[in-house]
């Protein structure tokens, strides 16, 4: 293995702390939450996640965290739960990639509530 140059050292360490920081909740007013159990996955969510992730970042919203939890099931998955200050949790099922777009530009930059793609969450005991 080659040796790292101080500059090389520095430039990952950057670069680590951008990655940190945007698992930092402080500060952030839009907390996105994706269902990544096993069932999840198998619906898509990962793709799911992905998008969010990428949409958020390209579009510079700084004020959101996206984490994961474990399964949504038995509700309609891939299952993404929003928690915003103005319109507290909203949450939506069956959000594929489409869906975890215009989550992100109309639900997340607009503030708008995406009536079609809302879910009521269904009790697991039931």
């Amino acid at each position: 293995m080659a040796k790292l140059s101080l500059s090389d050292l520095r430039e990952i360490r950057e670069r680590e702390e951008k990655n940190l920081k945007k698992r930092d909740i402080h500060g952030r007013s839009i907390h996105v939450v994706v269902a990544m159990g096993t069932s999840g996955i198998d619906a898509g969510a990962k793709l799911t996640l992905n998008t969010i992730a990428d949409e958020v970042e390209r579009l510079g919203l700084d004020n959101v965290i996206i984490t994961q939890t474990g399964s949504a099931a038995p509700n309609p998955e891939p299952v993404v739960e929003v928690y915003t200050p103005q319109s507290g949790l909203v949450v939506y099922g069956s959000v594929d990639k489409d869906a975890a777009l215009r989550i992100v530009n109309e639900h997340l930059k607009e503030g708008h509530i995406l009536s079609d793609l809302r879910i009521e969450l269904v009790d697991k005991e039931q």
